[in-house]
C-alpha cells in the first residue's frame, strides 16, 4: 500500500540525513539503512501491544492534531510510550548487571522518544508519556513493562532476551505506522526510528551470543524477516562487516 510512495519518500530521508541517529551501542556507529519487513512470512507472536491498539488503551486524547488522521493521531501517542518503554526497560537492566549496552541503547531510546514528542507538540497534541520511570497511561504497555523486567531480572542471558524483543516489536510496530500514513513528517521519524531499532536489535542478538555462545533465534519475527533485517544492517552502505562487534 502506498508502496511506492513511502519507499521513495524513506529513501530521500535517509539520504538526506534528518534526524540521523547517532547509535552509540557496542556494535559500533554502522551506517544508517532502511529497514523494511517482508510481509510474506505471517508474524508468530504472543504479545498483543502493538500500535492497533491505541485507541481502546491511550487514555490522552488529541486537543488539536489538525491534519491528522485519528489512525496518525493514536500511532503517535502510543509509539511515544514504547520508546519510553524501551528506555525504562534498559534503564532497569543498567542498574541490574551494569552492562554498558543496556546505558548505551537506553540513551538512544531518549532521542526516540524525543523525536516522536517533537511531533506531538507540532501537532498540539497532549503528551501521554509520564515522567517517571516504569509507569504509562497506556495500560497494556504498563503490563508489558513489568512482564519485561520480570523476565530480565532472571539472568543476564534473558535481560539480553528482553532487549532484542523488544527491538523485534518495535520494528514490526513502527512498519505498520509507516503503512498508515503519508505524512512526510511522520514518515521521516517512524524511517529513523525503525532504522534504530534494526541496529539495537543486531547490537542485542551479538551479545547475546557471546555472552551464551549459542545461537539467538527470533521471538516475534519470522527467520525470513530476522534475517533480511540482520542482512540490511550488516551489509549496509559502508558497513560491509559482520554483526559480532563489526566482525563475525
Amino acid at each position: 500500500m502506498k508502496s511506492a510512495f513511502i519507499i521513495g519518500t524513506l529513501l530521500l530521508a535517509i539520504i538526506a540525513g534528518a534526524y540521523a541517529l547517532n547509535l552509540e551501542n557496542q556494535a559500533g556507529n554502522p551506517a544508517q539503512t532502511q529497514v523494511t519487513l517482508t510481509t510474506s512470512t505471517p508474524l508468530t507472536t504472543s504479545m498483543t501491544t502493538t500500535a492497533t491498539s491505541t485507541s481502546q488503551t491511550t487514555t490522552v486524547t488529541a486537543t488539536s492534531g489538525a491534519g491528522l488522521t485519528q489512525e496518525e493521531i493514536n500511532g503517535l501517542l502510543f509509539m511515544r510510550e514504547e520508546e519510553k518503554l524501551a528506555r525504562d526497560v534498559y534503564l532497569k537492566l543498567y542498574e541490574m548487571y551494569g552492562l554498558q549496552i543496556f546505558k548505551n541503547i537506553a540513551e538512544s531510546e531518549q532521542r526516540h522518544t524525543d523525536a516522536v514528542l517533537s511531533l506531538i507538540e507540532k501537532y498540539n497534541l497532549t503528551d501521554p508519556a509520564i515522567n517517571e520511570v516504569g509507569v504509562f497511561r497506556n495500560q497494556e504497555l504498563q503490563e508489558l513493562y513489568n512482564k519485561l523486567i520480570e523476565q530480565g531480572s532472571r539472568s543476564l542471558a534473558d535481560a539480553l532476551k528482553v532487549g532484542a524483543l523488544i527491538e523485534e516489536k518495535d520494528i514490526i510496530d513502527i512498519n505498520k505506522l509507516i503503512n498508515e500514513t503519508e505524512n512526510p513528517d511522520i514518515i521521516r521519524v517512524y524511517t529513523n526510528l525503525v532504522n534504530g531499532s534494526a541496529h539495537h536489535l543486531v547490537a542485542f542478538v551479538s551479545e547475546y551470543e557471546q555472552v551464551t555462545g549459542e545461537p539467538y533465534h527470533p521471538q516475534l519475527l519470522s527467520q525470513q524477516q530476522f534475517e533480511q533485517i540482520i542482512s540490511s544492517v550488516t551489509n549496509g552502505p559502508g558497513n560491509g562487516h559482520g554483526y559480532k562487534n563489526g566482525s563475525k
